[in-house]
């Protein structure tokens, strides 16, 4: 797979990790685990990709004497999703399109 499609693909499954509830990082990987194979060296960086360009906001909380970021889906992540599903809806007809002209 492109890694650039890949690195998109990866955002989306961690916007839609974050978009019921607020979460931290282990747990975004353990929510992801029966879809997507993801470490903590590619959460990481996308969630400061996110962050970045306000697709989700962070707070630090300390949890068993040890402080973790939470993260929270953003109205701009929200949009992002449905830019996504929109998207992914007109790449099913194309592709449809061209499997039947085989």
């Amino acid at each position: 797979m492109d890694a650039q499609l890949k690195k998109g693909l990866l955002e989306i499954c961690v916007l839609t990790a974050v978009k019921n509830e607020e979460s931290y990082g282990y747990k975004i990987i353990s929510d992801l685990a029966p879809h997507v194979e993801i470490s903590e060296s590619t959460l990481y960086p996308i969630l400061r990709r996110l962050e970045s360009s306000g697709a989700v906001t962070v707070r630090t909380a300390e949890y068993n004497g040890r402080l973790r970021k939470y993260f929270r889906i953003t109205a701009i992540g929200k949009q992002k999703i449905r830019d996504f599903i929109e998207t992914m809806q007109e790449f099913e007809r194309i592709s449809n399109f061209i499997m039947q002209g085989e």
